[in-house]
Order: C-alpha cells, then sequence, then structure tokens
C-alpha cells in the first residue's frame, strides 16, 4: 500500500509540474487498481497470522475500502497535500524552543514576542514569501504584509 500511495504522490507531483488541474482518467484508474491490489496482497498475507503485526494490518486491511476517498483524495484533488503535516510545520518551531530552553518560558512578554515572530514568519512562508527576506524587509523596509483582498461588493 505504501509503494501505491509513493507512486500516486509522484503522479500528483508530476502533474503539477505540468501545470495540469487534475489526473488523467488512465492514471487515476491505475492509481485505484494498484490500491485494490494492495488490499488483495495484505488480506492474503496476513489471513492466517495470528501475530499482533497481523491484527493490527487486517484492521487497516478493514479500513482501507470504507475510507478510499479519503486516503487518495490528493490524488483526486490536486490542491490537496499529500501530507496534513502543515498544522505540525506550524507548532514545530514552539516545540523545539520549549525543549531548548528546559519545557518553560521565562516570561510571558518573552512567549508572546515568539509567537508573533512565528506566526508573520510562518504567514510570510504560506504566502510565498522567505523567511530571510521578511526578516531584512522587517528591519530594513518595514514589516511584510500578506495583500490586501479586496471586498466582495
Amino acid at each position: 500500500m505504501a509503494i501505491t500511495v509513493i507512486e500516486a504522490h509522484r503522479a500528483v507531483i508530476e502533474a503539477r509540474e505540468q501545470g495540469v488541474d487534475t489526473l488523467g482518467e488512465a492514471t487515476l484508474k491505475r492509481i485505484r487498481n494498484h490500491y485494490l491490489g494492495a488490499l488483495g496482497r495484505g488480506r492474503v498475507d496476513n489471513r492466517h497470522q495470528q501475530s499482533r503485526l497481523a491484527e493490527k494490518a487486517r484492521t487497516l486491511l478493514r479500513r482501507f475500502p470504507r475510507y478510499e476517498d479519503m486516503v487518495l483524495w490528493f490524488a483526486t484533488d490536486l490542491s490537496v497535500s499529500f501530507t496534513n503535516n502543515e498544522a505540525e510545520r506550524a507548532v514545530r518551531p514552539v516545540k523545539i524552543q520549549q525543549r531548548t530552553s528546559g519545557g518553560c518560558w521565562r516570561t510571558l512578554a518573552g512567549l508572546t514576542d515568539f509567537a508573533i515572530v512565528h506566526s508573520c514568519l510562518d504567514t510570510a512562508r504560506k504566502w510565498g514569501v522567505n523567511k530571510l527576506d521578511a526578516l531584512r524587509q522587517l528591519f530594513t523596509t518595514g514589516a511584510w504584509l500578506p495583500p490586501t483582498i479586496a471586498p466582495a461588493e
């Protein structure tokens, strides 16, 4: 199954590089065939196994058919990310700082400053602005701000 999902991800990356909005029907059909094949192989490989690993595999084998659309969502809608690591990436700097500072913040003001700086840098990154460029701009011409979106009339 892992190979199937990784191959689907490669197909999505290639489609995005070519500027295509969707994967072709033949590619989606191939991905779904491999997905179903992986499920069949998993059932055969774990049929008579009694280990804890085989139990976990059978649990996945029951869930994968039910959640096929969710698992392959990134392949059917190219605007969907392959992973859900966006939230984790936003929190990671805070957890690293917390770990390196002994698990606590010395002052509430320090925590507030840290949160503001990282929030601004994360927003800049999401808008495609390099973090170093955003900091350079902050100390030369002023803080980078995302473009304003005109309200709908």
